[in-house]
């Protein structure tokens, strides 16, 4: 087998993907593999469905090595990622250190390396299945909704932790098929609308007392996207049940569309369940009346906008 013409192409299924994808908790749309960074080549380039973040993927059929290494940091540099993943055969303790090294330097800017070793595994006359398994990752990373590792919490990040935790509980016990990130430690938590310049968010706001859902629209072509929606506006209140804000002046690279409700103290845990059963009605409300317009909405003829980081939807509309 070889790593060009067998391994990258194979990694490259969406089936594969899937699987890489849910081990390290992001949900990978695919954009293209052996993709040009200069005179090099990048195995694969995805996208982060929820916040449309590039993910470069660099593999290896054999142990680890500088040479790899230097590629994944020139590749991640050259195409904008923000979340790059190593996978190989072995990780040598050296390369393990060193990606260690890389997520507490760069967990400032927001960029995540990942270290994964790669198995195959068949049971019987199963057909060959692929398990992967961390070995790295950034320090502040979920390995499931219960815990973030190796971070020390405020009590307010520990409260939005356990906040948000609970609320997936809820969503699995509601059969919910709401797309979700594994729970964070912060006032917001994104769910995917299937639309790669928007995504939904659910809302909980501790000094404020409050909690809201909002459907964010970022990157090419925003404005022209928020303005063709806001001809339905009318239709789209009634469809969701209560009158909308529309924001049509926030942050530069994002528009959004909100539903308040004032007086829950997300510190009261007693009155979660409630606060969690509006979140859930008012998101699927959300999905139903947005997931569809959006992938009929015209781009015109407006010149595209740069989105720097969808998720400045979360920062810059915390207000």
């Amino acid at each position: 087998m070889g790593e060009v013409k067998d391994f990258t192409p194979w990694l490259a299924k969406e089936e594969n993907l899937k699987l890489l994808g849910d081990t390290i908790g992001i949900d990978l749309e695919f954009e293209a593999k052996e993709t040009d960074v200069g005179p090099f080549q990048a195995d694969i380039l995805c996208k982060d469905a929820l916040t449309s973040h590039r993910v470069l993927i660099e593999n290896q059929l054999e142990e680890t090595n500088h040479s790899h290494l230097g590629q994944i940091l020139t590749y991640g540099a050259g195409l904008g990622a923000t979340t790059i993943v190593w996978i190989a055969k072995r990780f040598t303790e050296e390369h393990r250190a060193a990606l260690d090294w890389l997520n507490v330097m760069s967990a400032n800017a927001e960029i995540n390396f990942f270290g994964l070793e790669i198995e195959l595994w068949r049971i019987g006359n199963s057909p060959i299945a692929p398990k992967f398994n961390v070995v790295c990752k950034p320090n502040d990373w979920a390995e499931d909704e219960s815990k973030i590792v190796k971070r020390e919490l405020t009590e307010t990040r520990r409260l939005q932790l356990n906040y948000w935790t609970e609320f997936a509980k809820f969503l699995r016990e509601s059969d919910s098929m709401l797309k979700i990130r594994a729970p964070q430690p912060a006032h917001y938590m994104n769910v995917s609308i299937g639309n790669s310049h928007a995504h939904l968010d659910a809302l909980a706001y501790a000094r404020e007392k409050k909690i809201a859902v909002q459907l964010i629209l970022f990157g090419s072509y925003f404005k022209n996207k928020f303005e063709q929606l806001q001809q339905e506006k009318e239709a789209i209140n009634n469809e969701i049940g209560s009158e909308l804000f529309w924001d049509n002046s926030s942050a530069k690279t994002i528009r959004y569309i909100r539903l308040v409700k004032k007086d829950e103290d997300i510190k009261d845990s007693k009155n979660w369940p409630n606060q969690h059963k509006w979140l859930y009605e008012k998101l699927e409300a959300f999905y139903s009346t947005f997931a569809e317009r959006l992938k009929n909405l015209d781009e015109g003829d407006y010149e595209p906008e740069n989105s720097d980081s969808a998720n400045e939807n979360a920062e810059a509309s915390d207000k």
